[in-house]
């Protein structure tokens, strides 16, 4: 028998239908949240512009019914066309930092992230140092965003090749009135970027393997599958991103690529590097670097 709001009348009420409701379609979690009742509490207080880290003192209160209609219509939509939340409501939160997103790009999720605000330490020893990075295949512009932050003297310059990428980035950028020290560049990877000497290059590619990219949730194919996948290995990116980092690096300058759980293929795919891999909260699988110096 379907719903009607004159089923529900308090936040409380929506969410125990939620989560049931999001269990039961078997819904994927992975863009923020990790289970469903984190994720209708997120829909559901966004929805009725509630603050985000406050649900305790509304769950007893009672809704118009207006209000229930339009919780429910986004439940449904979470539920039926397997969208993810980000979707829905036209934002993400990577770091602490809020960012519009929409299909144009996927949802912004990086081990990087957790990085930045150290400054890479112990890599970097004078934050105040770092005057010019390039961060590849920029997306929605979450990164460089927190990069300018955490290194307050740097030019960054952002690249990707989808201009439908760029126009979410420079929404972001202008978001956080950062247009004067961060530069949207659309360029497949280095081909139209400045010959400028980088003291870090930062990227998290495209880079999930063809077999995964044949198995994923209906939520991650709701993404630009341009921006996930890597090829047959997950690394067709990534040794294009090694390759020329060489001549673009300052002779002390980083590289640092995101790989998720392709630890495996990437040092198959580099076995005259020694990649040092970086601590994240998943592990030391994650995310690796590499020094000017070692490059060919």
């Amino acid at each position: 028998m379907p719903v009607t709001p004159d089923q529900f009348s308090t936040v409380r009420d929506l969410l125990r239908y939620a989560v049931t409701r999001f269990n039961a379609a078997s819904l994927f979690f992975g863009h923020g949240t990790s289970n469903a009742l984190d994720e209708a509490a997120y829909l559901i207080l966004h929805t009725l512009k509630l603050p985000l880290d406050r649900l305790d003192p509304f769950l007893d209160a009672q809704l118009l019914q207006d209000e229930v209609d339009t919780v429910l219509r986004v439940i449904e939509r979470r539920a039926v066309e397997r969208v993810p939340a980000a979707y829905i409501t036209n934002e993400a939160w990577l770091g602490g930092y809020r960012f519009y997103v929409d299909e144009r790009v996927i949802v912004p999720r990086s081990f990087i992230a957790e990085l930045i605000p150290e400054q890479f330490s112990p890599w970097i020893d004078d934050p105040a140092a770092v005057t010019n990075i390039l961060e590849l295949c920029t997306g929605s512009g979450c990164l460089p965003i927190m990069l300018a932050d955490a290194f307050p003297n740097a030019q960054i310059d952002a690249v990707d090749l989808s201009p439908d990428a760029l126009a979410v980035a420079e929404r972001n950028v202008a978001d956080y009135a950062l247009q004067d020290r961060i530069t949207l560049i659309r360029s497949d990877l280095y081909k139209h970027v400045p010959e400028n000497k980088y003291d870090l290059i930062v990227s998290n590619p495209p880079y999930v393997n063809a077999g995964s990219m044949r198995t994923l949730p209906q939520e991650y194919l709701r993404e630009p599958q341009i921006a996930l996948a890597g090829g047959d290995d997950g690394m067709d990116l990534v040794r294009r991103i090694v390759a020329g980092a060489a001549k673009r690096l300052t002779p002390r300058g980083l590289l640092i690529v995101e790989v998720g759980n392709e630890r495996a293929h990437a040092e198959a795919a580099f076995p005259d590097l020694e990649l040092t891999w970086l601590s994240t909260s998943a592990g030391d699988d994650m995310v690796f670097l590499v020094t000017a110096d070692q490059l060919p």
